[in-house]
């Protein structure tokens, strides 16, 4: 049995028709069993979420492997960033140990570090760190930017389009290695067989306890300034825009002052702008994704803009 947390969320959703596809039993954490759509009837269900502690041990009981995908990147009503990101990955590989899971899949996102400049990016590597210190074998994968078509950033990018001239954060050089949804449930599918062949795959980095260990860096083939990103999606849409540079403070203050009046349903909260202001790149490209035998297809092929 495979719990998977974040079912509904842009990798989670190309991932379930993937294990579903193989006949891999999945049982998944979902706080509304409706937004599975169609694969609802053949999923087992835990009713729960991440700030609901007691749920994850009932989800997790004859669980082999998990999948943990589920994450924020603003705050949301009943938890923080801090909280949703950090925290409840800690309690629930815990809990996974406790119930003797044997393989946690974790998603944290390069660049992260506890000393980062992002909210996000800090809790997520306060999670990896517990992930990997935990007495289970642990398959890590941190991604740059993971896209794909009619997911809301690339929406909010659409609607910005309508403008006259379109908006960018900053000055948009912050550099990415955007890589479709489609070709990272690849790469995880290719990794749990690995993992499963050979108890560890010598694909990643290896921990030094003997190889219990294993992270995967996952980069699109091309790099990709914030600006560049822009005018991807401003071809895809064959509009013709001026990008209209917004000083930082700006942007923060603005963002800032709207999630206070409109609350956490705003389009765009400052935590999630600030995100396209920092760099997540690979040194290693798409290499790791390659040795798992897929090949990241660019972002331009993706959204029909060349």
């Amino acid at each position: 049995m495979l719990l998977l947390t974040g079912a509904t969320g842009l990798v989670g959703s190309a991932l379930l028709g993937r294990l579903l596809a193989e006949g891999t039993p999945v049982r998944c954490l979902v706080r509304d069993p409706r937004r599975l759509g169609a694969q609802r009837v053949r999923v087992q269900i835990a009713l729960g979420d991440l700030t609901d502690p007691p749920s994850f041990r009932n989800a997790l009981r004859g669980v082999q492997t998990v999948v943990h995908l589920a994450a924020a990147i603003r705050d949301q009503p009943r938890g923080s960033i801090e909280e949703l990101d950090g925290i409840a990955t800690w309690r629930m590989v815990e809990a996974a140990e406790r119930q003797g899971v044997e393989r946690f899949v974790y998603f944290s996102a390069l660049g992260a570090s506890t000393h980062h400049r992002t909210r996000c990016l800090r809790a997520k590597a306060l999670a990896e760190q517990a992930v990997r210190e935990a007495q289970v074998h642990s398959i890590v994968f941190a991604p740059s930017i993971i896209y794909a078509p009619g997911d809301p950033w690339l929406t909010l990018l659409e609607r910005l389009a309508l403008l006259p001239v379109m908006p960018v954060s900053g000055r948009g050089r912050a550099v990415f290695q955007p890589i479709w949804a489609e070709d990272v449930a690849d790469c995880v599918m290719a990794a749990l067989r690995a993992s499963g062949e050979d108890g560890g795959s010598t694909l990643a980095d290896s921990a030094a306890d003997g190889g219990t260990d294993e992270r995967y860096e996952l980069a699109g083939p091309e790099t990709l300034s914030h600006n560049d990103i822009v005018r991807t999606v401003l071809r895809s849409l064959d509009r013709r825009r001026a990008l209209l540079h917004v000083p930082t403070p700006i942007v923060s203050r603005a963002l800032h002052l709207l999630e206070a009046g409109a609350g956490p349903g705003v389009f765009a909260t400052w935590d999630e702008a600030e995100l396209m202001e920092v760099a997540m790149t690979s040194a290693r490209g798409a290499a790791d994704a390659e040795r798992l035998g897929v090949s990241p297809a660019r972002m331009a092929a993706v959204l029909g803009s060349g």
